[in-house]
């Protein structure tokens, strides 16, 4: 999940402020490994969603076929009653 960014037009307004070269690096290595460890791209979010949808799914049909057993089972009980 790489993000893609701009490392060097970080580099070069740091270095642009006067920063030594080694700062402006370290900084920018460091904006990279915090936005690669903590920004979430479109491709994962739409994955986490079609897994989501599809857990969804099999758990309404489950719901719904657990309902029909135990409709289909209230009226076989009222039709032995009648």
């Amino acid at each position: 999940m790489e993000a893609v960014f701009d490392t060097l037009k970080i580099y070069e307004r740091l270095k642009g402020a006067d920063l030594p070269e080694s700062a402006a690096k370290e900084i920018t290595e460091v904006f990279k490994e915090v936005i690669d460890e903590r920004l979430v791209t479109r491709q994962y979010l739409d994955l986490r969603l079609k897994e989501l949808e599809s857990s969804i799914k099999n758990d309404i049909i489950k719901w719904v076929a657990a309902m029909l057993i135990a409709q289909a089972a209230l009226i076989s009980a009222l039709v032995k009653l009648l």
